[in-house]
């Protein structure tokens, strides 16, 4: 409990203070939202959500904040994060950009905390300015920009996790003086983990098998970022800036599994101790400048380096019937490169939104991964594996694109894009030879808005894309990765240099019902894709073991409707108490024509979720309180003619309460995943002999967290 005495005592002398600061309650007055009217008024699908959103339930990661969207989903366990998902699909058919540029290699959301943010924005079809690597769709990260007046604003929090602590600080600080303005925005987080499960395997068939694994993982998990911004102005319109980002991750963990056979055959090891120490820093910094030309057109022009390195040592003893062995690996990662982009834009023609711009990427990694073995106890003739795996890869990205808002009559609005975007990819390694990979799009683009009704409060829009998902560099290098305990449902995996890009037409049309000055909003969407030369993973025994490899494999059709809805009492009583309700459901198909049915849904695509929630600002008491339940479904998914996959549907809810003291201090209490539902996932494979399934149980816990938030 030491370790949490500093936010404790800090939050506990600022609300002494509070009380001592009697304010008179704030006038609660329900305004239209910018963001509500970005999205009215862009002709490109839209979704805009802005710092108070971002910040309104207390959580500390980007994850948690996406997974109340419409239409985006988080993979993985409960409350931990994972690989996020548009319209149910992952594996990189999601962009996600940072500041309008694709994430840097090596880049995790985890790096970032949601006070560092100043907007997201959710792109449901790709436009010309941003990579059309989005067959799902795009995200955009957005960091704080804006620098209106001197601020200084201390946040420090305590939370809480299966009886473990954590705690948290973030500074933000802006200021102002003559052409000169700055912002800085830091944090730190660290908390400790306890978290343990239980894998169940079972095999049928000639050699029925029975076995339960008890694994536990403990350790601790530590994160500083900072991100300073210093803007010039050397005449209105005219501005340089320079921003930055640098984040430091520490991850320790000791893990341990013993598995007990009931039925058939003990495994070669049955008891794992290991530890593990992994490192990683991240720094990206980027010098932008726009500035107005004649006639009213301007120039945006940016470029930016970064850097970002990644070290980890895993040490562990292996022991069982026969066999007891210590294996280390230890493996480092080095992502260096730079970015330019540059975009044109003119008015030069009536009505029309002009633009043509450039966007060249270069990154280079260096990694290498050695492997030493000792056996301590062996049959004879077992020899260690020894491995020094090193590679190196070169990625060039170059994208060149020309785009126009047409403003065709204060109703009707339409948008035009081509973008030719080609990515190389050139890997040499210790264990495999060159590589070669080069892949290319030209994207054709249409978005129109239309708006109807005497006070065009409904309108509807269409969008026609084409999109692609080139292979990424894991999934080209065919280095292989060895599992402890080798099997159809534990397979080595590894690379295939021979993968092709994923190649993509779309469809999105949507209906929306805008209910006046109170920012509610009715919604009715849907899409379609059809998706060549369909990237999956497949199993296949080779040369003695079991092998995951990704393959391209046929065509896939995916579609979907989406239902959204925010309302706000206000807009339709004006007596109403002071809440606004949420809702939104989305619903995915889709067929691989290469995989037999049923249930061949692509990348094991989530078939429905939602989210319904609200929030309640209390006239005579300067309390907020809030919360959210999403669903996320889940069901049998056949991956191949062999392999199926099982994923457990998924239950949150989250709440807060927000209570201010003064315009400028405030606290926030919150609790997620309330319900700690525990959480399911089974692996099989259909083998020669009978069918074998790997099923993992993982309980999960509620996060308790209170957050002081003081502006000085």
């Amino acid at each position: 409990m030491k370790k949490i005495a500093l936010p404790f005592l800090l939050i506990v002398q600022a609300l002494h203070l509070a009380y001592a600061d009697d304010q008179p309650t704030p006038k609660v007055e329900i305004k239209g939202s910018a963001a509500m009217d970005i999205r009215r008024n862009d002709t490109a699908t839209k979704i805009v959500v802005t710092q108070e959103e971002i910040l309104k339930n207390g959580d500390t990661s980007i994850g948690e904040v996406l997974k109340r969207l419409p239409g985006i989903t988080i993979d993985g366990v409960q409350g931990r994060g994972g690989n996020i998902r548009m319209r149910g699909l992952g594996s990189g058919y999601t962009s996600i950009m940072l500041n309008g540029e694709p994430a840097p290699p090596g880049f995790s959301l985890d790096s970032l905390t949601p006070d560092m943010i100043e907007r997201i924005e959710v792109m449901r079809a790709a436009t010309a300015e941003f990579s059309t690597q989005a067959i799902a769709g795009g995200i955009n990260i957005v960091l704080k920009r804006a620098i209106s007046t001197a601020q200084t604003e201390i946040k420090t929090g305590v939370q809480s996790e299966n009886g473990h602590p954590g705690a948290s600080l973030n500074l933000q600080m802006s200021d102002r003086k003559g052409p000169w303005s700055y912002s800085i925005g830091g944090g730190m987080i660290y908390s400790d983990i306890d978290r343990p499960s239980h894998v169940v395997t079972e095999a049928s068939g000639d050699a029925p098998l029975l076995r339960r694994a008890e694994d536990t993982s403990e350790g601790s998990f530590r994160n500083f970022n900072l991100a300073p911004r210093i803007n010039y102005a050397i005449k209105p319109g005219d501005v340089i800036t320079s921003q930055s980002f640098i984040a430091l991750n520490r991850f320790r963990a000791h893990n341990t599994e013993q598995v007990a056979t009931l039925t058939g055959e003990e495994p070669m090891f049955s008891g794992l101790s290991q530890d593990i120490k992994a490192d990683f820093e991240l720094f990206r910094t980027d010098l932008s400048w726009a500035r107005p030309l004649a006639d009213g057109a301007k120039l945006d022009m940016k470029a930016g380096v970064n850097y970002n390195h990644r070290k980890s040592e895993a040490p562990n003893l292996q022991t069982g019937t026969l066999f007891e062995r210590t294996r280390t690996i230890t493996s480092a990662s080095t992502d260096k490169g730079f970015t330019s982009t540059g975009k044109y834009s003119s008015p030069l023609v009536p009505g029309h939104a002009l633009a043509t711009g450039w966007d060249v990427g270069y990154s280079k990694r260096d990694e290498d991964r050695i492997q030493r073995e000792e056996y301590w106890r062996a049959p004879a003739g077992t020899a260690p594996q020894n491995l020094d795996q090193v590679y190196s890869a070169d990625v060039v990205r170059l994208a060149a694109y020309a785009q126009d808002e047409w403003n065709v009559t204060d109703r009707w609005s339409v948008y035009f894009g081509l973008r030719w975007e080609g990515v190389n990819i050139k890997s040499t390694g210790s264990d495999y030879g060159s590589i070669d990979s080069n892949s290319s799009v030209l994207s054709p683009l249409f978005q129109t808005l239309y708006k109807f009704g005497e006070k065009k409060k409904d309108q509807v829009r269409l969008g026609l894309t084409r999109t692609y998902k080139a292979p990424g560099v894991g999934d080209l290098i065919p280095r292989r990765f060895t599992s402890n305990n080798n099997s159809s449902t534990s397979p080595d995996s590894m690379g295939n240099p021979d993968l092709k890009p994923e190649l993509a037409w779309g469809l999105d049309l949507a209906f929306e019902h805008y209910l006046g000055e109170g920012g509610g909003l009715l919604s009715a969407s849907t899409y379609a894709r059809r998706i060549q030369d369909i990237t999956r993973r497949r199993v296949d025994f080779i040369d003695g073991s079991w092998v995951s490899r990704p393959v391209n494999a046929g065509t896939a059709n995916t579609y979907g409707l989406e239902l959204e809805a925010k309302l706000p009492l206000r807009a339709i009583m004006k007596d109403a108490p002071g809440v606004e309700m949420r809702a939104n459901v989305t619903r995915n198909w889709s067929r691989l024509d290469t995989v037999p049915g049923p249930n061949n849904r692509l990348d094991q695509q989530v078939p429905v979720s939602g989210t319904v929630g609200a929030d309640w600002k209390l006239d005579k008491t300067p309390l907020t309180l809030g919360g959210s339940y999403s669903y996320q479904g889940g069901g049998e998914v056949r991956i191949s003619d062999r392999q199926y996959a099982y994923a457990v549907p998924k239950r949150a809810l989250d709440v807060y309460g927000l209570w201010k003291f003064s315009p400028k201090t405030q606290l926030r209490l919150s609790a997620a995943n309330t319900l700690h539902q525990e959480n399911l996932a089974r692996s099989s494979y259909a083998e020669a002999n009978g069918l074998r399934s790997d099923t993992t149980f993982t309980p999960t816990y509620t996060q308790f967290r209170a957050m002081l938030e003081m502006k000085l």
